[in-house]
């Protein structure tokens, strides 16, 4: 049992791959009791989705933040290669397309709750203070997406040599994504913020 469980949990794979079966058996029993696919398993869904996209999307922001930033100037120069060109191009895909598909669940999940425009003109159409609230949270989550796509990655792609440049160049563009990935992060306090105290708030 136990080289059943260690065969499985050490290969990603299999382990998101078990995960997602028990989450499958899990919601499974939630339909077999409720008995229909309605509006509010839809937004459950949805909500999920955006979840687990944003904790992938601002976990990476912090990693690289709190950790890689931090403290790639005390790794020595020969060790540097490993993270340049492994480790960081690896957790820059999964940080990039969890932005992607955390804006995209959370604007569908906005649609399906009925307040995205509203939410996107903050409230001023509606009057309504959660409208307000949760479109800053939008906004500014928009403005982060923008910069992992526009200014981050295409900056990380020169200074990781995945685009050929010069020294002067790599430099540059290391900085210019730093300042941007540093933005993001000092972004993402109020946007958490806005996101995890509408619920309960306006609930």
């Amino acid at each position: 049992m136990s080289n059943l469980v260690s065969g499985l949990l050490s290969n990603l794979r299999n382990t998101v791959i078990l995960s997602s079966i028990i989450t499958l058996v899990v919601i499974g029993g939630y339909l077999q009791h409720s008995g229909a696919v309605d509006a509010i398993f839809v937004q459950a869904v949805l909500r999920f989705l955006h979840l687990l996209f944003g904790i992938m999307w601002i976990g990476l922001l912090y990693y690289f933040n709190f950790v890689q930033l931090r403290k790639m100037p005390e790794i020595p120069a020969e060790l540097k290669p490993a993270v340049s060109k492994y480790i960081a191009p690896e957790a820059l895909f999964w940080f990039r397309w969890a932005a992607v598909f955390t804006w995209v669940s959370g604007v569908l999940l906005a649609y399906n709750r009925g307040y995205l425009f509203d939410a996107a003109a903050l409230g001023l159409t509606s009057q309504n203070p959660q409208h307000s609230f949760i479109g800053l949270g939008m906004w500014l989550a928009t403005v982060m997406a923008f910069n992992v796509w526009v200014f981050i990655w295409p900056n990380q792609k020169i200074a990781l040599g995945i685009v050929d440049a010069d020294a002067d160049a790599k430099a540059k563009a290391a900085k210019t994504a730093m300042l941007f990935s540093r933005l993001n992060t000092f972004l993402s306090i109020p946007m958490l913020a806005t996101m995890g105290m509408n619920q309960t708030i306006f609930g």
